[in-house]
């Protein structure tokens, strides 16, 4: 839990954060430092002569506060009037976290007050000045604040929470809440009044009569745990304080409240359940957390084994010193001269190795801690229970663990020294030529390449893809300039290069389905190539059966349209499932998914069909052309259909005219059986002409074409349908 301290200070004061506030760049602040780092902008960059000029975008402003002159010396400091637009500039000072800021006000004028202004504002705070500018002290971004001031930044309950509870951990007893001085250790806590009271001040304070006999007095300790225990405060709405949040904007990344998406300005933006977004947030900082968790432990590991490096350099220098003196005393006392000139070398390559190795142990050291602070932190934060709360942060935190996992990348876990001394001491030269005796180097290191090792937890298959990863051995200090990964043809024939180059991790698609693939990679350079890694097994998965087992069969491929391959005017909704056109011309959009093998069988709802246009429904190969109807060139297989009826196209042949067309909510499917090389069609479950094409070969990818008349809807993953069953079971040996 110490490691997390870090996490919990405040970078402008040191200490721990005293109700937090989140800025929009998601760093925190606590409430008064904000106030103290406040400046007043000129009356041309505030938020209302922006609005009225057209040109604010949103709630704060951001400003380039260098053309303000705002800063009290030529660095990054920062200026503030306290507060006050009235105050006097005075020279900045430094936080305990050396952020520059200016002192606090002035106290007000001694002078006494009017009696009605005293009742109006009992012990509160100034008001903040028009026009006010922060600027976060972490990443630097300024902005203006808007008429709500600080009120208008989300308060980090998650945060005060977490602080909460590392200071009562901290904490070696409670102290009585009422003591006036010295405060004394309390004796009990009333769960009602939820105050601590030391056994003087609870006779004062809290007879045991009256209405306060029925309170519930228990030890400190069990009142600790009830406190932490109990609910925290339903989170209001910073724009409608008396709305709370019930749902999450997905655009703004922020919880809001049902007035903010009726006549707030997120009354266009896409929101989801606050409940939904929680979890799923969560689940992804778990999942983010595990990532970073197996990065610690091989830094702990890492650590190891560069402490044991110590002890073998230490041993080897011991040995080495032992030989060459040895050596030396054996050449009689011309050598003693120049072995202390020996000694002195090795001893320099000695204290030079334990050098190299401890600054990288306290370099690792460091990166763990911060590590592992933030990991206990987000653990902290993944415990609460306050589903607005942790949407505030979460995003900022996912984003933070994510940059922590990435620095634990090549090289940093790789030793920067070897433990061996590859110098030893020739002794066969003659007696006059013992001035000029010089180690010479007794090991060669080998220049090429060590076997890369597959990263095993990161390899895997998923439908017709694979993914593999892989990296060097941890001691390998031989540069490598790239690597061969190579995989045979998924039937256990030969091994074929499917990528050359420096990355460390490939996925390659387009494979066939339900195949067991060997893959291996190897490491070169300029002087060779490294031997072979360990040989992986990869199964893609089982989406076709026998057609002798079709009636088994349960469900195929799943896939979604690709708007990396589509046409510009193609226009993509409910998570590229849904399809349309900006286009009164036809364009192609291709499935993210290629078939080279099984059966496979996929529908496509019509949402919206306007104007008796023709779209176009089937297969084509990754090279098509998307700016013509499917199947006018030589790469494609299609049904067009318009209201009445049907036909067949491939190479802008036209065959086979049937009548029976589409309309609004009708279902096209399409069956495309690899094993039998055959392509069908159908409207509404009902097979829409005889066998469109045979002789269907290669890597094929669902496809279709469409204009803005013309909307569908994909929906993959489907049991082959009955009337293709029917067809074909009766007659197996056509199949088999």
């Amino acid at each position: 839990m110490e490691e997390m301290e870090e996490e919990l200070k405040c970078p402008v004061c040191g200490s721990f954060y005293r109700e937090p506030i989140i800025l929009p760049c998601s760093h925190n602040i606590c409430m008064a430092c904000a106030r103290n780092i406040l400046v007043q902008t000129p009356d041309a960059e505030s938020p209302r002569s922006r609005r009225a000029s057209g040109s604010a975008a949103s709630d704060y402003d951001y400003l380039d506060l260098d053309k303000m002159s705002l800063y009290s010396e030529a660095d990054s400091g920062y200026g503030s009037y306290g507060g006050f637009a009235s105050a006097p500039t005075t020279p900045c000072q430094k936080s305990p976290n050396g952020i520059r800021v200016f002192p606090p006000a002035v106290p007000p004028p001694a002078h006494p007050q009017p009696q009605h202004h005293l009742l109006q504002h009992p012990g509160s705070l100034p008001p903040i000045p028009r026009n006010s500018c922060i600027t976060c002290p972490q990443c630097h971004r300024s902005l203006i604040l808007d008429e709500r001031g600080l009120r208008g930044f989300p308060k980090n309950r998650v945060l005060e929470g977490v602080v909460d509870r590392y200071q009562q951990s901290k904490a070696a007893a409670l102290k009585c809440q009422l003591c006036e001085k010295s405060p004394k250790e309390a004796t009990v806590m009333c769960e009602q009044c939820d105050v601590f009271y030391c056994e003087p001040c609870r006779m004062r304070c809290h007879p045991p009569r009256g209405p306060l006999a029925k309170h519930r007095l228990v030890p400190p300790a069990q009142g600790r745990v009830s406190r932490q225990l109990s609910p925290r405060k339903i989170s209001t709405c910073t724009e409608h304080e008396l709305e709370n949040h019930s749902m999450y904007c997905v655009q703004c990344k922020i919880p809001v409240c049902y007035q903010c998406l009726e006549e707030g300005r997120h009354a266009s933006h896409e929101v989801k359940a606050l409940g939904a977004m929680w979890k799923l947030h969560k689940g992804q900082l778990s999942q983010a957390l595990n990532i970073l968790s197996e990065r610690a432990k091989e830094a702990q590991e890492f650590l190891v084994q560069l402490r044991n490096m110590v002890q073998q350099i230490q041993e080897n220098s011991v040995e080495f010193e032992a030989c060459l003196v040895a050596q030396c005393d054996a050449l009689i006392d011309a050598l003693n001269r120049r072995k202390v000139q020996l000694l002195s070398r090795v001893n320099g390559e000695h204290e030079h190795k334990l050098k190299v190795v401890r600054d990288q142990i306290a370099h690792c050291t460091v990166k763990l801690r911060q590590t592992t602070g933030l990991m206990e932190y987000c653990l902290e934060v993944i415990k609460e229970n306050d589903p607005s709360g942790f949407l505030q942060i979460s995003d900022a935190l996912i984003r933070r663990v994510h940059m922590t996992e990435s620095q634990w990348g090549k090289g940093t876990l790789t030793p920067r020294m070897t433990s061996d001394f590859d110098l030893t001491l020739d002794s066969g030269p003659l007696l006059q030529t013992i001035h000029q005796l010089d180690f010479v180097q007794m090991k060669v290191p080998s220049t090429v390449p060590a076997a890369p090792i597959l990263q095993l937890e990161e390899c895997c298959s998923n439908s017709n893809s694979a993914t593999l990863s892989w990296k060097q051995p941890p001691l390998s200090t031989v540069q490598v300039e790239g690597y061969i990964l190579e995989l045979d043809d998924g039937n256990g024939g030969q091994f074929r290069e499917v990528y050359v180059g420096k990355e460390t991790m490939c996925t390659v698609d387009g494979l066939h389905f339900n195949s067991t693939y060997n893959s291996r990679v190897k490491a070169f350079n300029k002087t060779g190539v490294s031997q072979y890694s360990q040989t992986l097994v990869l199964q893609t998965s089982e989406t076709g059966l026998n057609p002798c087992e079709l009636k088994s069969l349960g469900a195929v491929a799943w896939f979604t349209f690709d708007s990396s391959s589509a046409h510009p005017d193609i226009i993509f909704s409910n998570d590229n499932l849904t399809v349309t056109c900006s286009s009164y011309d036809d364009r192609v959009v291709l499935g993210n998914t290629g078939f080279s093998r099984g059966v496979h069988y996929w529908e496509m709802t019509v949402d919206r069909y306007d104007n008796h246009p023709d779209p176009a429904f089937g297969v084509a190969r990754i090279d098509t052309l998307k700016d013509v109807m499917l199947g006018k060139d030589d790469k494609a297989w299609a049904m067009y259909v318009d209201n009445n009826r049907s036909w067949f196209m491939h190479n802008n042949s036209h065959t086979n005219r049937t009548e029976g067309g589409i309309s609004k909510a009708c279902t096209v499917g399409v069956l495309l059986d690899l094993n039998n090389r055959i392509l069908i069609f159908s409207i509404n479950d009902e097979p829409q002409g005889p066998i469109a094409f045979e002789k269907m070969e290669g890597l094929l990818f669902p496809a279709i074409s469409l204009n803005r008349n013309v909307q569908v809807t994909l929906h993959s993953g489907l049991a082959i349908p009955e009337f293709y069953i029917q067809r074909h079971v009766e007659h197996p040996t056509s199949l088999c």
